[in-house]
């Protein structure tokens, strides 16, 4: 992926080496390595320049990000892929529930990065799968693609730092009492398996829920809920703790009644964009499948 980023240098950066610059724009020490080793990755007003130069105010310091590596083990496949916004940093996708983020064994040809591997050959780009937040497989909804290592990196600072805002919906059976309230339980993966996780309130990691009764229809509860971690499973499980487990969870509620999934949807997701930094929202429209557990 080939990318030039352009910044005006402003008085509070003057005087600056242009390393210094770029990591306070959030560039890791990592990402500045692989672009000193890419050709006049760097310029000055137009000139070739060094890590080590320095910026005064009024520059326009031009960074060019080539990349021509792919990720290898993941083949492109024809599937449908529905995208909400996309530019020249990052994609913003609406994955449907029962396709996998990343390939795995019993899953190399079905995921989402299979779908945008393809998309990315039929625009003949190299193609590096960097999703920001990962989806369970059966959990349908927002999610984030970044295009490039810079992009990338700059994402995932804002996830470690919880700058990323997620909001789901999902589904319970019953009326989910009290209507709104927060749910601090920490998890750890249960024993003897690598998928399941557990709360753990000796070895677990802390993991806090807010949840929020949208309406009630049918016999079920549609909750709003909104996280400051993003542990596995994290919502699953804490609904499950609280007394409300999500219809549809084959790990840790198999009611099957209703639908044939986990009732979970990743319906908005807000951060700051990685290079210009505005701030944007995307949201999914709830899928057919929940829609039908509440007419």
């Amino acid at each position: 992926m080939n990318r030039t980023i352009e910044y005006k240098v402003e008085s509070d950066a003057a005087g600056l080496r242009i390393e210094q610059f770029l990591k306070r724009k959030g560039y890791s020490s990592q990402n500045l390595a692989q672009i000193k080793r890419m050709p006049e990755s760097v310029l000055i007003n137009g000139r070739h320049s060094y890590m080590r130069d320095t910026v005064k105010t009024g520059d326009r310091l031009t960074v060019r990000i080539m990349e021509t590596k792919c990720s290898r083990h993941i083949p492109p496949v024809k599937l449908p892929l529905s995208i909400l916004y996309e530019d020249e940093d990052i994609l913003v996708l609406n994955k449907p529930a029962g396709m996998p983020t990343h390939p795995s064994m019993n899953n190399y040809t079905n995921t989402l990065a299979n779908a945008l591997a393809w998309y990315y050959q039929e625009q003949n780009k190299p193609f590096i799968f960097r999703c920001t937040n990962r989806l369970d497989r059966d959990t349908s909804g927002v999610t984030v693609a970044s295009k490039h290592l810079v992009s990338a990196n700059i994402l995932s600072g804002q996830t470690f730092r919880r700058e990323i805002h997620r909001e789901y919906l999902a589904i319970a059976r019953g009326r989910v009492t009290p209507s709104s309230g927060t749910i601090c339980a920490p998890l750890a993966r249960k024993p003897r398996t690598i998928i399941e996780r557990t709360v753990d309130f000796e070895e677990g990691e802390t993991a806090i829920t807010h949840y929020q009764v949208v309406t009630e229809k049918n016999g079920h509860s549609l909750v709003s809920l909104w996280l400051e971690t993003g542990r596995t499973h994290q919502i699953r499980i804490h609904m499950k703790y609280a007394g409300f487990p999500l219809i549809g969870d084959y790990l840790y509620n198999p009611d099957m009644e209703h639908i044939g999934r986990q009732a979970l949807h990743s319906y908005k997701l807000s951060f700051s964009h990685p290079i210009t930094g505005e701030w944007m929202e995307f949201s999914a429209p709830l899928p057919e499948d929940m829609k039908a557990v509440l007419v």
